[in-house]
């Protein structure tokens, strides 16, 4: 039988191929915390909450997802802010963007700020909500220097107003 290499000249040429064939077979993983060459499976998935549910309960090591609406294109972020959870009782890991489905401007999207409880006991942490007129200088990385009301919007007829504050209390028991 004989061997042919794909890259011609090289000793080595098959190794390398079937190194390269291993790695594009095994994958490098979702780039989220669930197991490498594949989203996390029904177990896996954390436990999902929208913004109006401000009073989540939750076991030790049990993860979940507190998910959002928002649109970049109308400059419309949400921050967690300070005073964050006790990271005994809850650690933030992360928050992750889902665009809406289509490619068109001005889509929207989701956006999942992800939780782990670590220990018993209660905290509570803040989401800020901002928008074009309720805060100046933010971007979906940078969170306004201010959360007081921006100044006096473009438009005159609408009145500046202070960014939306929600506060949410986990107990983990």
């Amino acid at each position: 039988m004989r061997t042919v290499s794909i890259f011609p000249g090289s000793r080595s040429g098959a190794a390398i191929a079937a190194a390269a064939l291993l790695a594009l077979t095994t994958g490098c993983g979702s780039g989220t915390d669930g197991p490498a060459g594949g989203s996390p499976g029904p177990a896996d998935a954390p436990t999902s909450y929208t913004a109006k549910d401000t009073d989540i309960t939750a076991e030790p090591g049990e993860r979940f997802a507190l998910t959002v609406d928002q649109n970049a294109s109308t400059r419309e972020y949400w921050y967690l802010v300070d005073p964050g959870p006790d990271s005994s009782v809850l650690v933030s890991r992360g928050r992750d963007h889902t665009p809406d489905s289509g490619d068109g401007a001005g889509a929207g999207g989701r956006l999942a700020f992800t939780f782990e409880a670590k220990g018993k006991g209660v905290t509570r942490f803040t989401l800020l909500h901002c928008t074009f007129t309720t805060c100046q200088g933010n971007t979906s990385e940078l969170p306004p220097e201010t959360t007081a009301p921006s100044g006096t919007p473009t438009t005159e007829a609408t009145p500046s107003q202070a960014p939306e504050r929600i506060t949410y209390t986990v107990t983990v028991g």
